[in-house]
């Protein structure tokens, strides 16, 4: 059941009804610009917020030609999606994306388990853990704290924080001996098993190295470093070593594009490298890996294009510059249009039903594919967050540029 008590007023329509004829060639009728990029971020909080169950998890993907829930579920994108709600939050914080965030930690919280100190999570119905899923819970707690928690009541804060610290002990404690993450882990006892995945290595790195910056977390800082060198040593030298368009590179490669750009704009002495290493990744990304070529959604390339553009800013590097600024342009052009209620929405979108609000403001993973998965839209929607801050800045106040030329 949706959620009600959202309002965002966009004075948008959806085209009504469904069209029984073939559906027209799904191209934008506009381009991106900051006044786009607020429209699709309020449509796609509305659809996260609709999307929320009573008990705080998520419709984990939901047809809107057929209206028609997927039976199918991953917990690792249901905390993702825990996590697009803390990044809404600390960007726009409001009323209603602040009560479903904390519905959200309820679910995660009441689904976890502590042993030996450490916090993971059993998630129903799932035989064992996955460390990405303490990971991104674990960022969903650092950024609703840096949001409220100096305005948070005592109890509350404790609680949270507690919450967290719990979590980053485990991650610590999943660690390989040469600074990776092992995978999962048994449920009875949390104790982590299997070989390194390139998703969880980054997606624990990033949980490391924001609880380190922005919480005061220093005791943090060394054991991030050493897993942010290793995850660059055997996810890309080695990967693309083996085959230059590596598929556990593109695993790798938004959640350690983060990473590194909070590294390299960090007051950590020497992290020069991990500035050139964003730079080189985007570069990768869109020279070889090609992400204007996908035919499916790549919204986590921006995330990852986007604050290489911030560091080529910072650092005066036109040429790059430039280049990102147009890959991001054309890029979230075409995939802004595959989101219901864009006003540049292709012919495809178009036919939604507006009144449908599991499907308002969600983005599809194919231009001419109905299907809305959470992650999709989650991982857009952090796209456009960072686009409207580095990108396009000229609604508002700039945000600032990125600490230092790193």
């Amino acid at each position: 059941m949706p959620r009600g008590g959202l309002a965002v007023a966009l004075g948008l329509l959806l085209v009504a009804g469904a069209c029984k004829t073939a559906p027209p060639d799904p191209s934008p009728r506009g381009e991106v610009s900051r006044r786009v990029l607020d429209e699709s971020l309020a449509l796609g909080t509305e659809f996260l917020i609709h999307n929320q169950r009573p008990d705080g998890n998520f419709n984990y993907e939901y047809d809107w030609r057929a209206r028609r829930q997927s039976r199918g579920d991953s917990q690792v994108r249901q905390a993702g999606a825990v996590w697009g709600l803390a990044l809404l939050y600390h960007d726009q914080p409001s009323a209603p994306v602040g009560e479903a965030l904390r519905s959200a930690e309820r679910f995660f919280a009441e689904h976890s388990r502590v042993a030996d100190d450490r916090r993971f999570i059993a998630y129903p119905g799932e035989p064992e853990g996955s460390t990405g899923t303490v990971a991104l819970i674990a960022l969903s707690l650092v950024d609703l704290l840096r949001a409220e928690g100096g305005e948070m009541p005592p109890e509350a804060l404790a609680t949270y924080r507690e919450q967290l610290a719990q979590y980053l002990r485990f991650l610590l404690a999943a660690r390989t001996k040469d600074g990776l993450f092992h995978a999962s882990y048994e449920l009875e006892r949390g104790a982590p098993k299997g070989p390194p995945s390139p998703y969880f290595d980054g997606e624990a790195l990033l949980a490391l190295v924001k609880a380190a910056k922005y919480l005061e977390r220093d005791d943090l800082w060394p054991a991030a470093i050493v897993s942010a060198d290793q995850g660059w040593l055997v996810n890309v030298e080695r990967a693309r070593a083996e085959d230059n368009d590596s598929n556990i590179t593109k695993g790798y490669y938004q959640w350690s594009s983060m990473a590194y750009f909070e590294l390299a704009t960090s007051e950590q002495p020497d992290m020069t490298r991990f500035g050139d290493r964003v730079l080189e990744l985007a570069d990768w990304m869109i020279d070889v890996h090609r992400t204007l070529q996908r035919t499916r959604n790549t919204a986590y390339a921006y995330e990852g294009i986007i604050h290489a553009y911030a560091i080529a800013d910072a650092r005066g590097d036109v040429a790059r510059r430039d280049k990102y600024a147009d890959v991001i342009q054309r890029g979230l052009t075409k995939l802004t249009s595959w989101q219901l209620g864009s006003s540049i929405g292709n012919g495809y979108v178009a036919q939604a039903d507006a009144s449908d609000l599991l499907a308002r403001g969600g983005v599809q993973n194919h231009a001419k594919e109905a299907p809305l998965r959470i992650d999709v839209t989650q991982h857009q929607m952090h796209a456009v967050i960072l686009a409207r801050r580095y990108v396009y800045k000229d609604a508002g106040a700039p945000a600032p540029a990125p600490a230092g030329p790193q």
